[in-house]
């Protein structure tokens, strides 16, 4: 019987995370943006976020690079920002009114 030490520790905190992540490696795989242009706008909204300080992979760091993807999508046109806070926001609201364990829809319509 292994240890609970010897076991792999999942590399990201949450499944979101994970999510964003590999949405950020898509993107330049696609040719969206290549990493430089990434980091730099990353590096921008930590900055902004005022995350000077080492993190840790958890949500502080993810929702910077949630932002930094919303960012580098509207700055290539990929997304408008206005389009991107308007599903933020039905998301949100589908999500405030879901009960626990019940799987988030957003009705149509009410997403952009």
């Amino acid at each position: 019987m292994r240890e609970a030490q010897d076991r792999p520790q999942p590399v990201f905190e949450a499944p979101w995370h994970a999510q964003a992540f590999a949405l950020a490696v898509y993107l330049n795989e696609q040719g969206v943006f290549n990493w430089p242009e990434w980091t730099q706008v990353f590096g921008a909204v930590l900055a902004q976020h005022g995350l000077a300080q080492e993190l840790d992979g958890g949500d502080d760091y993810f929702l910077a690079w949630v932002a930094a993807l919303e960012k580098i999508c509207a700055a290539k046109g990929v997304a408008e920002i206005e389009a991107l806070s308007a599903l933020k926001a039905s998301w949100e609201r589908a999500y405030l009114v879901t009960p626990h364990g019940d799987p988030v829809r957003v009705e149509a319509g009410e997403a952009p």
